[in-house]
């Protein structure tokens, strides 16, 4: 395509374009005299198509198409922790102090501010080859350190390199060749980072739930699914993930969620305190925001935008986590998109090409060694929501992602209404980690981590078997053994399921609280039995003591976990001792 194509046909945010010249897949373009950001998605013969990332009002026949001879692209450098991107990286600070409340089409604006000041400490020295992923120094960003990398396909041996305060703009030193060296460079969204090696799943990744933790735990690298139905709380989750996880940045992609859902994300994420340095989530995130009444195309964009900014930091050697609410969202626009460049619908309307999609996506996560020197290991943890029509799990995009994903934590309505949190259906949810992580515990001397699990799982379990029997014969027939199980599960969903977003001690568990509450609960079904087969009627057994006790546990601080452990086994234990 040159700078002579013209527009031929235009159908929402696709326009169609000939000649289409010397036109790739996925090359941008300027559409029309207002230059809108488009993008080549399909040559055939002498017509380019083309997805338009913005509103394509205005457009007309033979407005004129100019090729940009590129991907679309991220600036990556110092300076992304804090911002709050559109879909296709526009930082939409910048962009309101020029086009005001509403993006105007053809508004241009650099990821990265080129005005900011980065003081550039060198850890690469002169005549030092170097090849792509290289750290050739560090800046300050925030609470990071950010280490400045030799962009990927880039190699030489280093003629000059200089300590000093400068923009992105300005080079920090330069190759042999005289490839200038500067603090930022620029990465194609929809093609993965190159990594040394990909590293197993074999560590957690801890969020400090309990319920994942514990029973449905996903591997640091790993890749969840949490679909659930409108006001299951997959928002307040991904939220408290954010804060609470064991992750050194996240990115919240928010692809096509309401206006005004996304605009109390951005009014209350600035205000999460992190709690292991005591400033601000702010400092270690990225937000890409893709409301629902925003372009499609620009929505299909925003996850890769976020996972290659995700990918970035984890280049430097940082585990990141990737929060994507919602992948519906995303799924739509791939239908809207596909319905436009009349291709063959595949079930419910979706693109044929879905399942696929998602599997690439998806495989983006992982823990790596990273490219280049000195030795560096990063992971890319993803954590997406699914919003199902209606909760139904069985819908393509559910289906889709399940193939691909390690877990899944599946969010129920019902559990949503009765105020408990995290939503999660334990009889529905499942974790392909389990085993490999088995390793893992063992080192942190918590070998029976898995087995507790287990022993919850199998309460549960009984427990949903028992109220079926119940709900056609009545509790009065159930012996005394039964309803033991009954009680002593309903203190596991007290004290382990149910968490309180609020409570400052409760809406993150250490490792130590969940390790303990585990241990205790299958021990207090235990120490029950023996009461019942000394001659203790299940009317007269006393469990309240230890339910307060665990529940004082659960309520603890970080301070008094160990004290109230000590306490509530004391209690588990009386049940044991107990006689007719």
């Amino acid at each position: 395509m040159s700078t002579d194509s013209a527009i031929v046909r235009a159908v929402g945010a696709l326009v169609e374009a000939r000649p289409a010249g010397t036109a790739a897949l996925n090359e941008l373009a300027r559409v029309g005299e207002g230059r809108l950001f488009g993008e080549v998605v399909r040559i055939d013969g002498d017509v380019a198509t083309l997805q338009v990332y913005e509103e394509t009002a205005g457009i007309a026949l033979g407005d004129p198409v100019v090729l940009q001879g590129a991907p679309l692209t991220v600036e990556l450098g110092p300076g992304l922790l804090g911002s709050t991107l559109d879909g296709v990286g526009r930082p939409l600070a910048r962009v309101a102090e020029r086009a005001g409340d509403f993006i105007a089409s053809g508004t241009e604006a650099r990821t990265l501010d080129p005005a900011a000041r980065w003081t550039f400490m060198p850890t690469g020295v002169v005549g030092q080859r170097v090849s792509g992923g290289d750290v050739l120094g560090i800046v300050r960003e925030r609470n990071l350190e950010h280490r400045v990398l030799v962009p990927p396909g880039t190699e030489g041996v280093i003629a000059t390199l200089r300590q000093g305060d400068v923009t992105i703009d300005e080079p920090v030193g330069a190759l042999d060749d005289g490839t200038p060296l500067s603090l930022a460079h620029r990465w194609p969204v929809r093609r993965p980072r190159p990594i040394a090696e990909r590293l197993p799943s074999d560590r957690p990744f801890i969020t400090g739930q309990r319920v994942f933790d514990l029973l449905f735990p996903v591997a640091e690298g790993g890749t969840a699914a949490v679909p659930g139905g409108f006001g299951t709380g997959k928002t307040v989750i991904e939220q408290s993930l954010a804060k609470y996880a064991e992750a050194d940045v996240i990115v919240y992609v928010g692809c096509g969620e309401r206006g005004n859902e996304m605009a109390d994300v951005l009014a209350e994420f600035p205000e999460l305190v992190d709690p292991r340095t005591g400033g601000k989530v702010m400092d270690r995130a990225v937000l890409v925001v893709n409301t629902s009444n925003m372009p499609v195309a620009a929505r299909e964009a925003s996850i890769y935008l976020g996972v290659t900014i995700a990918e970035y930091y984890r280049d430097m050697g940082y585990r990141c986590a990737v929060m994507v609410d919602s992948l519906s969202r995303w799924a739509e626009a791939l239908r809207e998109i596909a319905g436009r460049l009349r291709e063959m619908p595949g079930e419910e309307g979706y693109p044929t090409s879905l399942a696929s999609q998602l599997g690439r996506f998806f495989e983006r996560a992982g823990r790596v060694r990273a490219a280049g020197a000195p030795a560096r290991e990063g992971a890319v943890t993803t954590i997406a929501a699914i919003s199902p029509p209606g909760g139904d799990f069985s819908e393509p995009v559910t289906q889709a992602a399940l193939r691909v994903c390690g877990a899944l934590w599946a969010l129920d309505a019902d559990l949503a209404h009765q105020r408990h949190f995290p939503a999660v259906d334990w009889e529905t949810s499942y974790s392909l980690y389990d085993d490999l992580l088995s390793a893992w515990w063992v080192e942190r001397r918590l070998s029976d981590w898995r087995e507790n699990g287990h022993a919850v799982m199998a309460l549960l379990q009984r427990e949903r078997e028992l109220r079926d029997v119940t709900s056609l014969v009545g509790p009065e027939a159930l012996e005394d053994v039964d309803r033991l199980v009954m009680a002593v599960a309903a203190i596991a969903r007290e004290t382990i399921l149910r968490q309180n977003a609020t409570d400052p001690a409760d809406a993150a568990s250490p490792l130590e609280k969940t390790h303990a509450l585990a241990t205790l609960v299958p021990a207090l079904h235990r120490a029950g039995t023996a009461a019942l087969a000394a001659g203790v009627t299940m009317r007269a057994l006393e469990l309240t003591p230890a339910r307060r006790a665990l529940v004082a546990l659960r309520d603890a601080p970080p301070g008094l976990i160990a004290s109230r452990t000590e306490e509530a086994g004391a209690a588990v234990r009386a049940v044991a001792g107990q006689r007719p």
